[in-house]
């Protein structure tokens, strides 16, 4: 059996658009006519310019393989060009294509892709969410309302789930790390506050943040958030900057989460080797797909740390994260998303019952792709799947963010 055919698929949700822009979904097929699918999570580039690499590194490194090969394939795109280092674009690219390639394999066994890096290790797993506002929430005035995120976060909890994110510190810039607002920090408090008397101890707060604040500024907000017991601080300063984290870690008592923007082993090492973060978030379609994720969750075990693979994608993606949960001994949770165009687009064989995603028996990733859906709704834009704020926050008032996707109509 080898890999003889790639065709890539854009699909970008309908409103609210929860999840990005669009979703990336390579398919792969063999010589023998097996199909597989990934998704690939890389927001540097456009898709049309993502296509073309995705292009290169299956014609350059993948194309006539076996699909076995893992490690000899990921070894070829990792030292392309005489590198050797982590590069984001091109190792997004191979990620979508490595899932597609484990897909291919547990479809070929007819064995879920879990049971070929190690066997089930947990039956099912710790689902968070997001915190979305309802239908009668209004927008944007919901992302800077601790009332209504904490109407949202009991429906959450009613629901099931028993650990909850926000993140209402003011958005993302270009401009780096920057001293928090006394009106974010007053805000981030009201949230923390609200959303903790409306579940109480059932369930979790994970603070989210965007590597947007200073180090000072980290350790500001952070302080004036311990009282509420977060079970994370997420990437309080930009995460390129391991030292600074870990200058936060060791000043804060909330537990530092980060991964969503590393990619590879080579960047998740000195996060672990420094204590910079206690939970690491990999996006399986940007850090290198499963096999490599399995080694940084294996790195991981060594520190004692915990993961809680990252999703703001779409539900293929979603499934290699449930795959590569079901094996590891040191998975905390895993984020989803629920809207029904993510569920349509694998016709609901993945899902979250009772606030945990049961382990899927079926072959490959264990999803039922919709590949007609994806393709009826192509994206038409001219926006990356996530855009930073250009201009600096402001001081006097509150700093919204707009839960990372613009408001659709």
């Amino acid at each position: 059996m080898k890999l003889a055919d790639l065709d890539i698929i854009v699909t970008a949700p309908p409103a609210p658009g929860w999840g990005g822009r669009y979703w990336i979904i390579p398919k792969v097929t063999t010589d023998t006519g097996v199909v597989g699918y990934g998704e690939c999570y890389a927001s540097s580039i456009g898709p049309e310019a993502m296509k073309a690499v995705i292009t290169d590194v299956f014609a350059r490194h993948m194309a006539g393989e076996n699909p076995e090969n893992i490690e000899l394939m990921f070894r070829r795109v990792y030292s392309s060009g005489f590198t050797q280092r982590p590069d984001l674009t091109v190792i997004g690219a191979w990620s979508g294509l490595e899932m597609a390639c484990w897909d291919i394999l547990g479809k070929d066994r007819d064995r879920p892709v879990h049971a070929l890096i190690g066997g089930r290790m947990n039956d099912r797993i710790r689902a968070y969410t997001y915190l979305y506002p309802r239908p009668s929430h209004p927008l944007p005035d919901f992302w800077a309302n601790p009332d209504l995120a904490a109407e949202s976060a009991l429906d959450m909890v009613e629901k099931g789930y028993t650990a909850v994110k926000f993140d209402p510190a003011g958005p993302y810039t270009i401009r780096g790390g920057h001293m928090p607002s006394m009106h974010d920090i007053s805000l981030s408090v009201a949230f923390c506050q609200a959303i903790r008397e409306a579940v109480g101890d059932r369930a979790d707060l994970l603070f989210g943040t965007h590597g947007q604040f200073s180090t000072s500024g980290a350790i500001r907000l952070g302080k004036a958030l311990e009282a509420y017991s977060p079970l994370w601080y997420e990437e309080p300063v930009p995460p390129d900057n391991v030292a600074q984290m870990a200058q936060v870690a060791s000043a804060v008592s909330i537990p530092v989460a980060t991964g969503e923007r590393l990619t590879t082993k080579a960047e998740f090492a000195p996060v672990l080797r420094t204590g910079a973060a206690a939970i690491l978030q990999p996006a399986l379609g940007r850090s290198g797909g499963i096999w490599e994720t399995k080694k940084i969750a294996a790195m991981a075990e060594v520190y004692n740390a915990q993961m809680a693979p990252h999703l703001y994608a779409g539900p293929v993606e979603w499934a290699a994260n449930v795959q590569l949960a079901a094996s590891i001994p040191n998975i905390l949770m895993a984020e989803t998303i629920e809207t029904p165009f993510h569920n349509d687009l694998i016709k609901g064989t993945l899902t979250v019952e009772g606030g945990y995603i049961p382990v899927p028996t079926a072959p490959g990733l264990g999803i039922d792709f919709d590949e007609d859906l994806a393709r009826a709704h192509p994206y038409t834009d001219d926006g990356l799947h996530l855009q930073m704020q250009e201009d600096p926050i402001g001081y006097h008032g509150v700093n919204s963010f707009a839960g990372g996707a613009p408001v659709k109509t």
